[in-house]
């Protein structure tokens, strides 16, 4: 049976989770010398990190997705669009694809895809920086390939 993944928002996962997350990152970072003092910071047996290590990863970790999809909401005002671009170009993502709907109610809504393989920031912090972007309403991750 071949894997199935899914991108599941971590406010409705254990904790465990998470702290496997923060295990890899203390060694991938050497703010921990071995997985025996990374578990004891975080708080989590050696056995559960070994039990979720290989199955637990952060959208940006998982070297299989090049491509993302995104969909925005974006208020209807001049340069919105042309800003978002800029912060994508300024940290190497890929534009594929842009597709923008008609503005109603003063929002329009638009899907870019893009390559995500030279980029220079976590796709989490780009997504997050974004959406903070004046007029934007909202930033979703639709897809990862």
């Amino acid at each position: 049976m071949k894997n199935k993944y899914l991108l599941v928002d971590t406010a409705v996962l254990p904790d465990i989770f998470e702290k496997v997350i923060k295990v890899k990152d203390l060694l991938n970072t050497k703010k921990a010398h071995d997985i025996t003092e990374a578990v004891k910071f975080v708080g989590i047996s050696r056995s559960a990190y070994y039990k979720y290590k290989d199955y637990v990863f952060t959208v940006s970790e998982s070297s299989k997705s090049n491509k993302v999809t995104i969909c925005l909401l974006l208020g209807h005002k001049t340069g919105t669009l042309s800003t978002i671009l800029d912060i994508m170009a300024e940290n190497h993502a890929n534009i594929l694809t842009i597709n923008q709907d008609i503005p109603i109610n003063n929002a329009a809504n638009v899907t870019i895809t893009f390559d995500i393989c030279n980029l220079t920031i976590e796709l989490e912090h780009l997504l997050k920086y974004i959406g903070n972007t004046e007029n934007v309403i909202k930033v979703d991750l639709i897809a990862m390939e």
